[in-house]
């Protein structure tokens, strides 16, 4: 990989104005308090140090959690990109706001919360990966100031549309180049009126190329397949099938294996160069954390934002014999979410069951701004401050099978405190064809046992079955209106090469 030397994309520009005891109190409530937040791709919480990770520094990143609230178990709720950054936006569910698939754009008639804080008198932008709407890279509403690009973007030199006015391709690192456009709007910020950044990072979003300052910084770390992917007897076959796709261990990896498919036992070393890639670029995510940070405390700014990073879906990395995600498995729908700020406790670990349509209600609340009116998502303030004992214990999970990615089942799914249940709907109203399964989390987090077909459980299956359909049901998903395609099974081409 040859390297690129960072090269400013903007000059000076005007933009038009358009758990883990408490022991330090909780910041002052602020009635508008800035919000930088700031949204990963595909970050699978283990690649950062607070929430555990042996071989990812991630000092800025822990700096936040440590200063605030970092949540221990926060799930999307369906793990794919464009459905779960609009359950962001907006705290709905995948069915409620349309974007069932990374094709779709978010439906300009549904409020959101910048748009609601842009409303409320906030300055607001958003800058980086959008992903709602493939090859739509134009302005959308509720921003003063929209940058970003069609499709995924590239680690290096991406073209940007600068808010309609103007396409650019700046030389360097996707992370640095969108964290340049982020402080540059920022300089421009006029004093006494609140602002509300949206910055979306590409990394670690597959194809994973690290700066070249961090290619080789895990090199000498070993990177085995994890013991699940053999663990498959008692999995439904769906899983072993796809071992060979575009989604399994012994597929291409995202183009780092050649030759596929590989099942040979030193074809781990294309894992392990995957696996230490992706490590590579969330690196220089927390750098960008940190320059951001770095401005809001010399300008004064630091004490009076609000400042969240969370990762939009969770990621496999061979769990189960699995890559990517879409999946209900641990691995595919945990997500990263830590925030601090006014109105916050400071060094508090959660560990409420918190989902990704959860930031939509949650922020207004802290910037105390009207709400979002019919919403499914919950705001976390009062359980970051130890403090609702009403909050939720069980919700659903929800995915629907892509022709242009057949390597998943239509999935409808209950998770609570201590259990997993799995369906795989047909999709034509017949009884599923596919084996379902059950975790007791509480004993097995790395889900190793599927007592789906225990004698011993088969009353509490019943049990989750039942309140799985009472949850569907609730949202008028009965068998009749919860639509969904029709399993076409699991295919072994590879996905079109333009939308990978």
């Amino acid at each position: 990989m040859k390297s690129i030397a960072l090269i400013r994309p903007l000059g000076l520009v005007l933009f038009p104005l358009v758990s883990l005891p408490a022991l330090l109190p909780a910041a002052p409530a602020t009635a508008r308090p800035n919000v930088l937040f700031i949204l990963s791709d595909d970050l699978r919480p283990d690649a950062i140090g607070c929430y555990g990770s042996a071989h990812v520094k991630t000092p800025h990143l822990d700096a936040i959690a440590a200063s605030g609230v970092r949540f221990a178990n926060a799930f999307c709720t369906t793990s794919l990109c464009s459905p779960s950054r609009a359950s962001i936006l907006t705290g709905l569910y995948a069915h409620r706001h349309g974007v069932r698939d990374n094709f779709t754009e978010l439906p300009a008639h549904l409020p959101h919360w910048p748009a609601r804080l842009h409303a409320s008198g906030y300055q607001t932008a958003y800058l980086g990966k959008w992903h709602m709407g493939e090859n739509n890279d134009e302005p959308r509403a509720g921003f003063d100031w929209f940058v970003t690009h069609k499709g995924q973007g590239k680690y290096f030199d991406t073209e940007w549309n600068v808010n309609g006015l103007r396409r650019e391709t700046p030389k360097g690192y996707y992370t640095h180049v969108v964290t340049d456009y982020a402080l540059d709007w920022l300089k421009q910020r006029p004093a006494g009126q609140p602002w509300a950044l949206c910055l979306g990072q590409k990394a670690p979003h597959s194809f994973y190329f690290p700066e070249p300052k961090y290619t080789h910084t895990f090199d000498a770390v070993p990177v085995p397949y994890p013991s699940t992917a053999f663990s498959l007897d008692d999995k439904p076959d769906w899983i072993r099938q796809r071992l060979r796709t575009w989604h399994g261990i012994y597929g291409p990896l995202f183009e780092w294996r050649k030759n596929f498919p590989d099942d040979r036992p030193e074809a781990v070393k294309d894992f392990a160069a995957m696996v230490r890639a992706y490590w590579g670029t969330v690196l220089s995510v927390d750098d960008s954390v940190g320059r951001l940070v770095a401005f809001l405390k010399e300008t004064g700014q630091y004490d009076n934002t609000i400042i969240v990073f969370m990762g939009d879906n969770g990621l496999l990395e061979g769990e189960h014999g699995m890559v990517d995600k879409r999946t209900m498995h641990e691995a595919s729908i945990r997500i990263p979410i830590i925030v601090r700020g006014p109105g916050l406790p400071r060094g508090r670990v959660i560990a409420g069951q918190v989902l990704a349509m959860d930031t939509a209600p949650s922020l207004l609340d802290l910037c105390n701004a009207p709400p979002l009116e019919t919403i499914q998502g919950r705001s976390w303030r009062k359980l970051a401050n130890g403090n609702d004992p009403a909050w939720r214990r069980a919700w659903f999970y929800e995915y629907n099978y892509e022709k242009q990615f057949p390597y998943t089942p239509n999935i409808r799914g209950i998770r609570t405190d201590e259990w997993k249940y799995i369906r795989y709907p047909h999709g034509d109203g017949a009884p599923d064809r596919h084996l379902d399964e059950l975790y007791h989390l509480a004993t097995d987090p790395r889900e190793t046992r599927n007592l789906a077909r225990s004698a011993t459980h088969a009353a509490l299956r019943a049990k989750l079955s039942g309140e799985l359909a009472a949850l569907l049901a609730a949202e008028g998903l009965t068998p009749d209106k919860d639509t969904m395609p029709l399993d076409q099974g699991i295919k072994t081409e590879l996905p079109d090469q333009k939308i990978r």
